[in-house]
């Protein structure tokens, strides 16, 4: 069998204010044309649809949309768990009949232990889950993290191991030795949440989900999907995309999704990148983050960045900011807006515009 694995999608997801909704769907659109290309017999979801338990309307009727497009629609069977950002008992409404159409969708611990069977291979399907869930399951009050909780997860996963058929994990959880990107929720206190490589050695392929780098860990048979578009600056050189699983060979091989728009990082003075034989080589309709190399403060910097670029995600400075404001006396006796309009000439190196003067002056006469 051909099997799609993704994760990470995060909708109703925000960058720096801006909708990735669109983006989000154009990158779905993408991956249900992946999925056809490739004639795959089904796709796994490891966790994270949502980017919070508690979705906005429209990213619950894009998650519904989405998966009925790819298995009522396309007929493709769903294997799919929740993640940490998803609220499972609200991601597993109506999952008793799911089912019926090869839509395997487990948010509950005790579900992992039950394996869905498509062809020649087994499917354990392991929702993110708490050290105090699997206390209660296995009534031992000594699984005080993930690492030691999943020691047991795994033995009775490999109890039901059919010896004729090939074993594929679908997890959610950070693998020791995994790096981090800065778009990631924080699940761990101290590296507790680090589940040991060797106690995945039973499996034939492990299709986890949660870290946004594709990357993220270097195994033979233990991969991270990535996130499907790109959500912090650490990820604007990433290759976004899917891997297409071969349960015969259990090979995989990765087809990359083109984000649209892109997200990019430019660094530069502000002369340089406002300078049009730049911003001309720039796609300027993506988004963008600035880094700027100037350390000098520059009035309305947001509002003239946006002009050329106006998905400015926001900047930072290489060098920081340095004011060349030094102690000087000040007359007492002026009034506050002569006072304000000197403060702001010294601190910005430039005069209060006539606008700005009368937003000032109304703001005095309303404390007056």
């Amino acid at each position: 069998m051909r099997i799609l694995h993704t994760a990470d999608w995060h909708i109703g997801r925000t960058l720096a204010g801006f909708d990735l909704l669109p983006v989000q769907q154009r990158s779905f659109a993408a991956l249900r044309q992946v999925a056809h290309d490739e004639h795959v017999d089904g796709v796994i979801i490891a966790g994270d649809l949502y980017d919070r338990g508690l979705a906005a309307e429209s990213a619950v009727n894009t998650v519904n949309s989405m998966l009925r497009t790819l298995n009522r629609e396309d007929g493709l069977p769903l294997l799919v768990i929740s993640g940490n950002h998803d609220s499972a008992p609200r991601l597993a409404t109506g999952s008793e009949w799911f089912s019926s159409t090869k839509f395997y969708l487990h948010t509950r611990l005790a579900e992992a232990f039950e394996p869905v069977t498509l062809g020649d291979t087994q499917f354990f399907l392991l929702p993110y889950f708490e050290p105090a869930m699997a206390r209660a399951y296995f009534e031992d009050d000594n699984l005080t993290n993930i690492a030691a909780a999943m020691a047991p997860v795994i033995d009775r996963m490999v109890a039901q191991f059919a010896p004729d058929k090939r074993h594929v994990l679908v997890a959610h959880f950070f693998a020791a030795g995994s790096t981090h990107s800065g778009s990631e929720t924080p699940v761990n206190v101290g590296g507790l949440d680090a589940v040991p490589l060797d106690l995945l050695a039973p499996f034939d392929y492990v299709a986890l989900g949660h870290l946004h780098n594709r990357h993220a860990v270097n195994a033979d048979r233990i991969q991270y999907a990535g996130s499907l578009v790109k959500f912090d600056v650490s990820e604007t050189e990433q290759r976004k995309g899917v891997y297409i699983l071969d349960t015969e060979t259990m090979t995989r091989k990765f087809i990359e999704i083109p984000q649209t728009p892109d997200f990019i990082h430019i660094r530069g003075s502000f002369a340089e990148i406002m300078d049009p034989d730049f911003y001309h080589q720039v796609a300027t309709d993506s988004f963008v983050q600035i880094t700027l190399t100037d350390t000098e403060v520059i009035p309305d910097l947001m509002i003239q960045l946006r002009q050329v670029y106006p998905y400015c995600t926001g900047v930072d400075r290489a060098h920081g900011v340095q004011t060349s404001v030094t102690d000087k006396p000040v007359d007492r006796h002026l009034d506050p807006m002569a006072l304000l309009a000197q403060f702001y000439a010294d601190t910005n190196g430039t005069e209060l515009t006539s606008e700005q003067r009368q937003w000032a002056q109304q703001a005095l006469a309303d404390v007056q």
